[in-house]
């Protein structure tokens, strides 16, 4: 029953929201991929796809697309990707009034301004990133899909229990990883054995023994979200052996023992992933008190962001200057996903994006190969033309040659060769020909010859659209952003250092930008966590000490418009440690450090590390009363 499941929900929702009769953009791109899932057989992934979406949403997470599944219509309206890859164009929610013809030729609809519906005067919802099916299923629509979704951390165990509960434990299985040894591995384990043996080989004899050993495996593992389900009248055994992680006997997981590129084809792989966007949505909401889903897309404060620090508060500073590099305040983009290193912050300082659409861009250049270094970059900075024409995206460049006149198919094929061409094939004289003859501009043609491999812009777009919704709470709802980034990814977080201010935290961060390639990996760590928190207490935000009686285990609280520190963020105190104390405390208060010992179960590293910190200062050491303290 998938098939009439799937057909069902799409179009009874693609009606609920854009009403009937439908457009026929709507009608047409839903019917031709209807069509394809359902005539290939890719119903019955859909279907799982949602119940799975709809589980974690019930658990009160919601769930983020990647890949190229934001390219399908169908699994918009089927509840899988919240992408949508129309064309940009508002619809009303309440009437189910819709435009699509966007005269001023916006390259999303979040970038489309403010407008109310002209037949009930509602605010019309604007949608739409104009992607095309055929990156999804391919030109014919016979492609095996890849359905990857991203679940929250807190859930995807969850999630993998609940596919168990839905096909049977016995027909599910995670999927395996196989280490293999790679060529210094080889010749190291060569070189140790003539060592052992006294012999000195002749080098041909190593590079034809180092042939021979690598890609022999060397351990197995477990893939992070891959799920493999073998339908019922089947076993497992008719299509991989199966075998414990790491050759492990007593661990009580069974993964397959192939290379999923051998089953690929044959056998249904779900991709169940762990990501913490979704779990930052969830404590977004819980100290804002606002839904991420009513978040404005199309706030130009926000966008700001991705141009200067001013929209924080905090005069941007000189972005040439060394210092404003290293606290990474070249833009406003610190703790937003995948925009927050220096090299993207330099990246967005050379392309200069101006809404959605530039971004998307912009992800697609930082994620491909050959896309930005020696390509774009240079198209941008030499004037050829800007971000919103340089090859961004693998679907840009399908809808580019079209809209240069190319027949759909042949721009789909130049797109896939393009795409695919890892090790710098000339693209074929005919493809060539044909963009000369229809006006492709030379630099379009040599950009996508550099070019390795490419993002696919639907994944740039789920990106994006997280990054937005997150960049509005950090201009909107500071505490409750800075609250909700350190609580789940609070890595390098020091709280000894940020509890004295912003002017310790800024020489801590500096000190460890001078030791370069000579700091450790904890030490980069604590200057990534660094700079957010010293950008927050340019805005003003405190972060109050660990306190015994009002600090979490591991939450970063919000207290006014300051932040206070859990128990975790202090050196040498671990979760399982915090935890038990904060249970202890939830049943009675302390009474002293001895109880705290007793009862919290707090080892001497613990007590130490708190005692530094002044949570102590107000607790007596023992339980015992002396004479002077009854007098």
């Amino acid at each position: 029953g998938a098939e009439e499941e799937l057909t069902e929900k799409c179009w009874s929702r693609a009606k609920k929201m854009y009403g009937e009769p439908l457009p026929d953009i709507v009608k047409n791109r839903l019917e031709v991929e209807l069509n394809s899932i359902i005539k290939n057989g890719f119903a019955v992934l859909y279907v799982i796809a949602e119940r799975l979406v709809h589980y974690s949403e019930s658990q009160g997470y919601l769930v983020g697309s990647r890949g190229s599944v934001g390219s399908s219509f169908a699994a918009t309206m089927g509840g899988i990707s919240e992408v949508n890859p129309l064309p940009p164009h508002y619809y009303c929610p309440q009437c189910q009034y819709n435009d699509f013809s966007n005269p001023d030729g916006y390259g999303s609809g979040f970038d489309m301004p403010t407008a109310y519906c002209p037949k009930c005067g509602h605010k019309l919802e604007q949608d739409g990133h104009d992607i095309p099916f055929e990156t999804f299923l391919g030109f014919k629509g016979d492609k095996s899909p890849d359905i990857d979704l991203n679940f929250s951390g807190e859930v995807q165990g969850k999630v993998h229990k609940f596919t168990e509960e839905l096909f049977g434990a016995e027909n599910v299985f995670k999927a395996g990883t196989l280490s293999t040894l790679a060529d210094k591995t080889a010749y190291g384990y060569i070189m140790k054995y003539y060592e052992s043996k006294g012999i000195m080989p002749p080098k041909a004899e190593v590079e034809r023994l180092k042939t021979c050993c690598m890609g022999v495996k060397k351990t197995t593992g477990q893939h992070p979200g891959g799920i493999i389900v073998v339908p019922r009248e089947y076993e497992v055994y008719d299509f991989t052996p199966v075998q414990h992680p790491a050759d492990d006997p007593k661990s009580d997981i069974v993964t397959t023992h192939y290379a999923f590129s051998y089953l690929h084809d044959t056998i249904l792989k779900l991709d169940e992933l762990g990501h913490d966007i979704p779990t930052k949505y969830k404590y977004l909401e819980k100290y804002s008190g606002l839904s991420v889903m009513d978040v404005a897309m199309n706030d130009k404060t926000v966008y700001q962001l991705f141009e200067s620090t001013e929209p924080l508060g905090i005069e941007q500073m000189s972005r040439d200057d060394h210092e404003t590099r290293a606290l990474g305040l070249m833009v406003g983009t610190l703790g937003l996903p995948e925009l927050g290193t220096q090299f993207i912050q330099q990246v967005l300082v050379d392309a200069k994006p101006k809404n959605f659409a530039d971004l998307l861009q912009v992800s697609g250049l930082t994620h491909g190969t050959n896309v930005w270094l020696g390509n774009a970059q240079d198209l941008i900075k030499n004037g050829t033309c800007d971000i919103s024409q340089v090859v961004g995206t693998r679907d840009g460049i399908m809808l580019d040659l079209i809209r240069y006149g190319l027949d759909k198919s042949l721009s789909f094929k130049i797109m896939e060769f393009v795409r695919k061409n890892k090790k710098g094939i000339t693209i074929p004289d005919e493809y060539q020909s044909a963009m000369r003859e229809k006006n492709v501009p030379e630099w379009y043609i040599d950009s996508l010859q550099k070019i390795r491999y490419m993002f696919p812009k639907a994944h740039a777009a789920a990106y994006v659209m997280s990054a937005i919704r997150l960049a509005w709470y950090k201009v909107h709802k500071p505490t409750a952003f800075y609250c909700a980034i350190f609580t789940v990814a609070p890595d390098g977080f020091s709280g000894e250092v940020a509890v004295k201010g912003a002017a310790a935290t800024r020489n801590e961060i500096l000190r460890i930008d001078k030791l370069g390639k000579d700091a450790t990996a904890n030490e980069k760590n604590m200057a990534g966590a660094l700079q957010l928190a010293h950008e927050a207490m340019l805005r003003g935000i405190r972060f109050l000490p660990v306190d015994i009686t009002k600090s979490d285990a591991v939450e970063f609280l919000p207290e006014g418009d300051n932040i206070r520190m859990p128990l975790t963020s202090l050196s040498g105190v671990g979760e399982a440690a915090a935890r038990t104390i904060i249970e202890a405390r939830n049943e009675d208060p302390f009474f002293s450090v001895e109880d705290l010992k007793q009862r919290g179960k707090a080892n001497k590293g613990v007590i130490d590390a708190l005692r530094a910190c002044g949570a102590l200062d107000n607790m007596n050491e023992s339980d015992q009363l002396s004479m002077f303290d009854m007098f």
